[in-house]
């Protein structure tokens, strides 16, 4: 099935950026500012909350990556995308809502109720992302890719502002896991224009006979395997994805533990420093987002993926508190550009009628990767610490060290990875998903 590219609404458009600003306080306050450091220092403590941390992500990513292809295929082929959307979105805000019962030594539950609510958040944003093609021509995805990515940055420092007064006047653990039922009830109320004004212009096939939305998935997923020679510049650019989103799912993961270990950041302070950091994501979003029309989309990747090397370098040699910020400022400048045109190039190389699919396949890569990337960086900083202990050094100090040893893994696999998008024609790409409609 092939299907065009109509331009869309700004109504249109506008519900699908505002789902973008609720699910980005999802992403500030869980997985940056909040509760990774909750989880750490409250729920678990000392270096194993960071192994913990580091095995509940992989845990959820690893789900994510089987499942997220086979739902790809399905949503394309019944049309379905934004019933998928729903569902999971709803499953993370549910689950989000959850975290509230956590507190010190409730482990098990924390872990359960964010894998799910992880679950729910990566899943939906296949769905979300496979729309893209859907409400932008090839010519103006890369802007209005930037231009989500930037008001979904501006939703994370929203939602931060209204906690982070919470915070200051309520001192205590009731007022952070208060600010997860907060953060459900932002993501819930900002994803409903999507559901409300969004279309989605894709139609469903009709199953033959005998089969159903299952095996048809594994049967088109078998086919684009076969089928994978004459996209050859996509498979090249998803295997440098795998290996550069490592470096910036680390970082997202374990910004904040960062803080709190190394530079003694506490609640107040890791809010203070999210909110800068999304605000330089915004800038970023948009900068990049015009530099993908303008230059293409592999030269602004680049430029984003060298800016991120450059962070994590200075981060390993950092000692104040005011580096950090500094670090943190070009950080999410460097992290919009990453993740927003690493988004809108899937769009550009993916043939019309299969974005879902490619989508999944993007999120396959982007989760297979994150699953063995936060596993990796949680357990080195542990193992790290424990011997830095078994020579002697303090909690503290060994904890530390550990951490700026789990860094280094972070520029490894940033610098590999850009390294391979070398290989990558992306003329050549975009060229091969348009000869591919039937």
């Amino acid at each position: 099935m092939t299907e065009s590219n109509p331009l869309s609404t700004r109504r249109e458009r506008w519900s699908w950026y505002f789902y973008d600003f609720g699910n980005s306080a999802y992403a500030a306050v869980i997985l940056l500012a909040v509760f990774s450091v909750f989880f750490k220092d409250r729920v678990v403590g000392g270096e194993e909350g960071t192994r913990l941390w580091g095995l509940a992500i992989l845990i959820a990513m690893f789900f994510v990556a089987i499942t997220s292809p086979i739902l790809g295929v399905i949503a394309d082929f019944s049309a379905s995308k934004k019933k998928f959307l729903f569902l999971f979105t709803t499953i993370s805000c549910v689950c989000t809502a959850g975290l509230f019962f956590t507190g010190q030594g409730t482990i098990f539950l924390a872990m359960t109720l964010f894998i799910v609510a992880e679950i729910g958040y990566r899943s939906a944003q296949v769905f979300y992302d496979a729309l893209l093609p859907e409400i932008a021509a090839p010519s103006e995805m890369g802007r209005i890719s930037g231009i989500g990515w930037a008001i979904g940055s501006a939703g994370g420092i929203v939602a931060l502002l209204i906690i982070l007064p919470l915070v200051l006047l309520i001192k205590g653990e009731f007022v952070v896991r208060l600010s997860f039922i907060i953060t459900a009830v932002f993501f819930a109320l900002s994803a409903t224009p999507i559901f409300l004004w969004l279309p989605e212009k894709a139609k469903a096939q009709t199953l033959p006979p005998g089969e159903n939305y299952v095996s048809v998935a594994f049967k088109q997923l078998s086919k684009t395997i076969r089928t994978a020679s004459s996209f050859r510049e996509f498979l090249k650019f998803m295997i440098a994805f795998l290996i550069y989103n490592d470096g910036i799912i680390m970082v997202l993961d374990f910004a904040a533990i960062i803080g709190g270990v190394l530079f003694g950041f506490k609640q107040q302070d890791l809010i203070i420093f999210f909110i800068i950091v999304q605000a330089a994501n915004v800038a970023g979003a948009y900068a990049f987002g015009f530099m993908t029309d303008r230059f293409g989309g592999m030269r602004s990747l680049v430029v984003s993926i060298l800016l991120m090397v450059a962070c994590i370098a200075a981060l390993y040699f950092a000692q104040t508190s005011v580096v950090f910020y500094i670090i943190g400022v070009v950080a999410g400048v460097a992290m919009a550009g990453v993740q927003s045109v690493s988004r809108t190039m899937v769009g550009l190389f993916a043939p019309p009628g299969q974005s879902g699919e490619f989508y999944g396949f993007f999120s396959f890569m982007g989760r297979t990767s994150s699953f063995i990337g936060p596993g990796i960086y949680g357990w080195l900083a542990a193992e790290a610490a424990i011997w830095y202990k078994a020579q002697g050094l303090d909690q503290l100090p060994a904890e530390q060290a550990g951490q700026r040893i789990a860094i280094l893994s972070i520029a490894a696999f940033l610098l590999v990875g850009m390294a391979l998008l070398r290989f990558v024609n992306e003329k050549k790409a975009r060229l091969t998903a348009m000869e591919s409609v039937q």
